[in-house]
């Protein structure tokens, strides 16, 4: 197979947060979106972040993590809960490897 056949634009994708700790805790799975392939920077950023710098990493997924519209829902002050935020985090960045 061609590499060429495997490029394509980003398209939405939705991310289940279904947990038992998210279930438990609200009563029902919360969902979000993201792209399906990331751009090289977004790889490059998350590889030179270190445990001591976990700002930078809530900086690139803040532009990861989106409404059905492809909107960023992390922007200005607005911030998720902790708990729920460790979540995404979990989960947005174990799916940039696949």
């Amino acid at each position: 197979m061609k590499l060429s056949q495997l490029a394509a634009k980003p398209q939405l994708v939705k991310v289940v947060l279904d947990d038992q700790d998210t279930l438990e805790q609200f009563g029902e799975a919360l969902e979000f979106y993201t792209w399906d392939r990331q751009p090289m920077e977004v790889f490059i950023k998350m590889a030179a972040v270190d445990s001591a710098n976990y700002a930078s990493v809530i900086d690139t997924i803040k532009t990861l993590v989106l409404d059905e519209e492809g909107k960023e829902i992390l922007k200005d002050d607005v911030m998720l809960p902790t708990s729920v935020l460790t979540r995404v985090v979990t989960k947005v960045v174990s799916s940039l490897g696949k």
